[in-house]
């Protein structure tokens, strides 16, 4: 694309939005059944919009030096933050050693790792196996579908999440603009609407439901699950997300706003605001925090922050592995004699 697309900027700075205020929420699903339900329908777009996303811009996989210039960009971020977290995590709870484990990733790390394994599978099974889109989508729900059934520790290299989320990666792969664009049409957007109101009422009205199934981490013996109605649980969340999907991007604005610009920095919000998360979630002021409206709030104005130009200038050598920005700041006041 010659021109920058605003209705993706839009959706994932919308997206990383989601992705903070339901980690902000986490803490009160247990006591509030409208927090839960809330939570419960959020999980169930939030990260697999981004990866369909990711998996629409992952179109180039075709180019020369793609596999090394994509684990330069993902995997150097991510052993740096896993290096980075051990650190926080010995501190935040005064832990008795360190734990440095680069095998099983820190919280939200795992879509780092899951990230890069998708584009690998990309260029495996298109670029050199050369599997029709039918047969390869087929097979990766099938995968995604079936791994649970193996009862081992499936967040190692996060495994499970790499093949459970793969589909929306893939599906966003094959998916054209035009196909978004069929979302904007008023019967397709009340149905969305209707549909995923009454999502939300479903998840109200059975708060026991284990959320654990939306984070697509643990085998159905950890979730104390037969492998048959695992497999058919996993199918209806399956069924569930991408109608959930369809009924965001149809609200998705096209135009540019305020907060457009910052949709290109999400990628800060999401290594960074599990500093901010998890010191929370330890802090006496979660006690009083209990407010739908207040932690949204609170979630809009520190997505803003962490994706303002102070935070990712100081940020880009750790998460782009890069200077420009130092430099560029450096190199002006050189210019103008202040340095």
């Amino acid at each position: 694309m010659s021109k920058r697309d605003y209705y993706f900027d839009n959706a994932k700075f919308i997206l990383i939005v989601f992705v903070v205020f339901g980690h902000f929420i986490r803490s009160y699903i247990g006591d509030n059944p409208v927090i839960f339900a809330l939570y419960t329908t959020i999980y169930l777009f939030h990260m697999p919009g981004f990866i369909l996303v990711s998996g629409f811009f992952a179109k180039g996989f075709y180019k020369k030096g793609y596999v090394k210039k994509t684990a330069q960009k993902i995997l150097l971020p991510f052993f740096i933050f896993q290096v980075i977290y051990s650190f926080f995590y010995f501190y935040l709870y005064e832990d008795e050693a360190l734990h440095l484990d680069l095998l099983v990733p820190h919280w939200s790390l795992w879509f780092l790792l899951s990230l890069f394994f998708w584009n690998l599978l990309l260029v495996i099974s298109v670029k050199w196996l050369k599997l029709k889109p039918a047969v390869l989508i087929t097979v990766s729900f099938a995968i995604g579908i079936a791994i649970g059934c193996i009862d081992a520790q499936l967040d190692i290299l996060s495994i499970a999440r790499t093949f459970i989320f793969f589909p929306f990666f893939l599906i966003g792969y094959y998916l054209k603009k035009e196909h978004f664009n069929l979302l904007a049409h008023k019967t397709v957007r009340l149905s969305l609407l209707v549909g995923a109101l009454a999502i939300f009422l479903i998840a109200l009205s059975f708060p026991e439901f284990d959320q654990r199934w939306l984070l697509g981490s643990f085998s159905f013996a950890d979730l104390e699950s037969s492998n048959m109605t695992g497999m058919l649980y996993r199918t209806g969340i399956y069924v569930v997300s991408f109608m959930m999907i369809a009924a965001f991007f149809a609200f998705v604005p096209k135009k540019k706003f305020f907060f457009t610009d910052w949709g290109r920095n999400t990628l800060y919000v999401y290594l960074l605001h599990g500093f901010v998360i998890k010191t929370f979630r330890e802090s006496e002021v979660k006690d009083s925090a209990e407010s739908i409206f207040l932690l949204l709030v609170v979630s809009l104005f520190l997505t803003m922050f962490l994706s303002s130009t102070v935070v990712t200038t100081v940020a880009q050598p750790f998460i782009e592995t890069r200077w420009s920005k130092l430099k560029k700041i450096f190199s002006s006041k050189y210019e103008q004699g202040n340095i």
